[in-house]
């Protein structure tokens, strides 16, 4: 079988121009590069493999279709997440999964036990309601201010910090 060689050495600007030529080589090679990390965030979002994958494929289709307007103001990658969580979060369909909570609980700390594993935090944060773990992951796991994640969601930004707050509290619950 005859498989065309991927030349993994390509800079982002080699790599982005030659999958605007339609390079399916270089697509390929794009795709291999992000999946994986996408995929993750995608699934975080999510919690469900099968609507991970669905969103990451939906997100690649919609990378590609967009290349040529990716002006390089941002790191490749940067710019692919963006898509790939506005994709996962249409595919949860977040309407009415989130609680209005009490505002004192607003950027209350968040501490655990010395010896706690990733695992164990993933799996705690995997437990947590679509809402409260779609907020909390985006503020506090990718970096998105109350703002951004209101805009994103389509909710107020004191929605977001509720949220937020709720998820810690569960993750301190769940975790101590």
């Amino acid at each position: 079988m005859f498989r065309l060689a991927i030349p993994t050495d390509l800079s982002e600007h080699e790599l982005v121009n030659r999958c605007r030529a339609n390079d399916r080589v270089a697509q390929r090679l794009l795709f291999e590069r992000y999946k994986r990390a996408m995929f993750s965030t995608a699934f975080r979002i999510l919690n469900d493999y099968d609507h991970a994958n669905d969103a990451l494929q939906d997100a690649f289709v919609e990378v590609f279709r967009n290349l040529d307007q990716f002006a390089f103001r941002s790191t490749l990658g940067a710019w692919i997440k963006i898509i790939v969580v506005r994709q996962s979060l249409r595919k949860q369909q977040l309407e009415g999964r989130f609680l209005t909570l009490d505002e004192s609980l607003h950027d209350a700390p968040i501490s655990f036990r010395d010896n706690l594993t990733g695992d164990e935090l993933e799996t705690a944060i995997r437990t947590l309601p679509d809402g409260a773990r779609t907020v909390f992951l985006l503020t506090e796991v990718e970096g998105y201010t109350h703002k951004e994640v209101a805009d994103l969601l389509g909710i107020s930004e004191g929605t977001s910090k509720s949220q937020t707050s709720y998820a810690k509290k569960l993750l301190r619950q769940r975790l101590s």
